[in-house]
């Protein structure tokens, strides 16, 4: 589904700026983003409305990243050209907004050792997202740190007579993407107890970045196709170029160009373009159904009435006895029939139409501990040999 930018103005990108040198260690607030900008292109920058929030005196991500820019490395195109064989159609491995992804080879830091794989993304100067929000993704990823995070291993910003090249670089994650293996008949079908922890680490990852730091992140675009996977199919959330600060002290709220995918942003975001951590609650919430049902968000190829996933879920309440029907024919009824009417509910209130009455994303993760530790005892039990595997059910 298609990224959308409502009250879209005309940005103009930061060309032609400097290669950060070792002093600079990277890219920094001057070159680029501030408090102050929206990458989504438009509404005259953020602004914030009075309520409770972090202290006044927080500093902002920019700042944070200026002590912290060292551990990212800055790479040279040519390395990154040579890692991916030229960008060849052979070693690509995703495509979004901000360009192609490529798997890559290479050298450790200090040059010797044996090469690591790692994933580069490589912005397309025409593409939906530009410079800002490289710079955006490169300065939250310098700063969090989380299991649940997708880590940053470096950077290439290089200009000349073919135009800017921007391009991340981020460690590999073997098993590509919750959307991957939720929606793609190709891949195995992912086990009832592997889909409740990697909701669970997604909710940890998020809660991370409303909670956990120094300044309140919203990361703005939580969907299936940016949780990636690991070997072991650890989720780490992926792709910040849209994340913003959340409000300081005083603040309800962040006023921005209203961006994000079709299907997961919420209504009183899109309505009002007043963003908050319950934005990203609603994303979640919508994932969560995802995970129940197998099932996109918005499917023009099914019939009238079941297009639409929220819209469709509603006609099998949580406590009807018409739930099951929402259930993925995947799993073979091999799931816990009262953990999954629980995630149903936990998914209805982070779908709130008010926002305020959705749940904290911490309040998410306990929720989501009580249902993992739920054990059925009908025929839909977790006790099966299936169920209590690590990895997707095969066939």
């Amino acid at each position: 589904m298609a990224c959308f930018n409502l009250f879209r103005t005309k940005s103009k990108h930061a060309r032609g700026d400097p290669r950060p040198g070792p002093a600079a260690s990277g890219p920094n607030s001057n070159n680029g983003l501030s408090r102050s900008d929206d990458s989504g292109g438009g509404g005259g920058g953020q602004h914030t409305s009075k309520s409770s929030g972090s202290t006044s005196s927080q500093r902002s991500i920019p700042a944070m990243y200026e002590e912290r820019a060292h551990s990212l490395r800055a790479f040279e195109l040519a390395e990154l050209r040579s890692a991916t064989n030229d960008f060849h159609r052979t070693l690509k491995i995703g495509e979004g907004g901000f360009g192609g992804v490529y798997k890559g080879f290479v050298r450790p830091a200090g040059g010797t050792g044996e090469k690591i794989t790692v994933a580069v993304k490589r912005l397309n100067p025409k593409g939906l997202q530009g410079h800002k929000q490289w710079l955006a993704e490169v300065q939250f990823l310098g700063v969090v740190e989380h299991p649940n995070l997708v880590k940053l291993v470096g950077y290439c910003a290089e200009d000349g007579e073919r135009g800017i090249q921007r391009l991340l670089v981020y460690e590999f994650m073997r098993n590509r993407s919750l959307e991957d293996h939720l929606f793609n008949r190709a891949y195995p079908c992912l086990s009832w107890n592997l889909r409740l922890h990697i909701a669970l680490g997604a909710a940890e990852g998020l809660a991370y970045l409303h909670e956990g730091l120094e300044v309140q992140v919203i990361y703005r675009d939580f969907k299936a196709s940016n949780v990636l996977l690991d070997e072991d199919f650890k989720p780490k959330l992926s792709d910040f170029g849209l994340a913003r600060e959340g409000p300081t002290a005083g603040n309800t709220h962040v006023s921005t160009a209203v961006v994000g995918t079709y299907g997961y942003a919420a209504p009183d975001y899109i309505e009002t373009g007043h963003l908050t951590t319950k934005s990203d609650v609603w994303s979640f919430g919508v994932v969560l159904y995802e995970l129940l049902a197998g099932r996109r968000s918005l499917e023009r190829n099914r019939p009238t009435g079941e297009q639409k996933l929220l819209e469709w879920v509603k006609q099998h309440p949580a406590d009807s006895g018409r739930f099951n029907m929402i259930m993925d024919p995947r799993l073979q009824h091999q799931f816990s029939d009262k953990a999954a009417r629980e995630i149903a509910k936990l998914a209805d209130r982070c779908l709130n139409r008010q926002a305020k009455e959705r749940p904290k994303m911490s309040e998410v993760v306990e929720c989501l501990k009580q249902a993992i530790e739920i054990k059925d005892t009908g025929n839909r039990s977790t006790s099966s040999k299936k169920e209590r595997s690590n990895g997707p059910l095969r066939r």
